[in-house]
């Protein structure tokens, strides 16, 4: 079967064993790629065990169309059994890493055992290495990036933790170039338990592929129908900020951890605010609609913004400065922190300060209170040992009625989308595989555009096609949703 590249990589971290095993006909038609191979390589191997333990594994999945020259697909599935919500995690990142895994003529890493030391996993089409990160351990993903360029080369693929997973936070992600951000459930605290520091890819063969001349014929098509799009050109300027200002008309804007649906200030933050500072753009390798915009933070250091971590590390903790939030978002991206957990993590504290559920004095909307927190939860310590483990475990710890109001499903703090009055948003969140996330199932654009207030049939099949869509299909193949969400990229069947 043409568009697979066949293989499975396996290093064992623990003996220091590295594997290449064929992928069958079978799985490839039966599962396609990406979360597929992912869900089906942990059910079948891992089950019973602490996620935090060496018997825990992590795959790095790609998709048939990963790497290939078409619409956004530059992206990968990091996926394990959850330190967060102790089931299923996933998420996807967009990478040069992915792209160099297909080249280098893999579909699937998976890494399993555990390393005495501080190591990285170096892959170079055939030659795989484990190397020693002594010297990167405790050092940010954006300086290790920077060290893993300088030794190994600038065209390379790099994904890594920071700090947060070294100490194995539970919503510790895996950060690559510099604020791509991947494994909202905890994938960053995984690879930190394995003492696995980062993952570097560089791959010089070619993806096989059935017809290669019509396959780039069908690119050029595909790139150029999403420029053509009426949208296309309010996306460049906005991204997936130009939902801020929808969200907070339609009353489902995350505000004081949840508890309102507006926000006083909101138009200090949204998308029109973010084009009054923003000063460049990036996005994911093959994509020519990125959606990370630029700006520069209060301390005038550059960081990447998106709706998700505006939305969570602005009105849910009342930050009403852009560039305020921007200074929390790089601090995440750095330590390896995923920032719609954090935005809720804070929201939690700053309503159980409020309620006097706990010693510490946080006001809403305190930066400097906040880089503290971000600080402790890092390094366990302080505020940081209540709350590291995500809002359910700290609503254990503070007890009250504080669980009433610990935002999560499964244990997985909820994306930016206040479902007060969005029942059917509210039903995506619910029955996530993951978690409460909004890539499984968005359905509350639609809801909103048709009957918000229903509990109809008609909804329940909506979410299920949707979640078939976006968690079947996209995280499969694997590629991005927003070309046929933000500006109506066809799905041809």
């Amino acid at each position: 079967m043409e568009g697979y590249a066949g293989k499975i990589l396996r290093v064992n971290l623990s003996d220091g064993r590295v594997s290449k095993e064929k992928i069958s006909e079978e799985m490839r038609e039966k599962f396609l790629g990406g979360r597929g191979f992912a869900a089906k390589i942990l059910w079948d191997e891992v089950s019973g065990v602490d996620p935090l333990s060496e018997e825990n594994k992590i795959i790095f999945s790609t998709g048939p169309l990963t790497g290939l020259p078409l619409p956004s697909s530059g992206k990968m599935v990091i996926a394990s059994k959850s330190p967060l919500t102790g089931g299923y995690g996933d998420g996807n990142i967009g990478s040069m890493a992915a792209v160099h895994l297909r080249r280098a003529g893999y579909d699937v890493l998976i890494v399993e055992g555990r390393s005495e030391t501080p190591c990285y996993i170096a892959i170079q089409d055939e030659e795989v290495k484990i190397l020693d990160a002594r010297d990167l351990w405790g050092r940010t993903t954006f300086e290790s990036q920077d060290t893993l360029e300088t030794k190994h080369g600038k065209n390379i693929g790099v994904l890594a933790i920071g700090p947060a997973g070294e100490n194995m936070v539970g919503f510790a992600n895996v950060i690559s170039q510099r604020g791509r951000a991947g494994g909202r459930p905890g994938m960053g605290a995984v690879m930190g338990s394995k003492n696995l520091k980062a993952v570097v890819v560089k791959g010089t063969g070619k993806i096989p592929v059935f017809d290669e001349e019509r396959l780039r014929e069908m690119g050029k098509e595909g790139y150029g129908e999403i420029k053509g799009k009426e949208n296309y050109d309010f996306w460049i300027r906005q991204g997936t900020m130009q939902v801020f200002e929808w969200c907070d008309e339609n009353s489902c804007l995350p505000t004081y951890n949840f508890r309102e649906g507006t926000f006083q200030f909101s138009k200090r933050l949204d998308g029109y605010a973010l084009e009054g500072v923003k000063v460049d753009r990036k996005g994911c390798p093959l994509c020519n609609m990125q959606c990370g915009n630029i700006i520069k933070d209060l301390e005038n250091k550059n960081t990447e913004l998106d709706y998700e971590s505006v939305g969570m590390l602005g009105p849910n903790i009342a930050m009403d400065d852009l560039r305020k939030v921007g200074v929390l978002n790089r601090m995440a991206d750095e330590y390896g922190l995923d920032t719609i957990s954090l935005g809720s993590c804070l929201g939690f504290l700053m309503e159980a300060s409020e309620r006097g559920l706990i010693d510490a004095r946080i006001a809403w909307g305190d930066l400097d209170a906040c880089k503290k927190v971000i600080e402790e939860i890092v390094k366990k310590k302080g505020l940081g040992e209540i709350i590291f483990g995500g809002v359910r475990k700290a609503a254990e710890r503070v007890g009250g009625d504080s669980r009433d109001w610990a935002m999560h499903v499964k244990g997985m703090e909820i994306s930016a989308y206040d479902c007060h009055a969005c029942p059917g948003m509210a039903l995506s969140y619910g029955t996530s595989p993951i978690g409460a996330h909004h890539k499984d199932a968005w359905v509350i654009s639609w809801e909103i555009s048709t009957d918000r207030f229903s509990y109809s049939r008609e909804k329940v099949e909506k979410v299920i096609e949707l979640q078939r869509l976006r968690g079947g299909l996209f995280e499969s193949m694997t590629t991005c949703r927003l070309p046929w969400i933000e500006v109506n990229f066809g799905i041809h069947w």
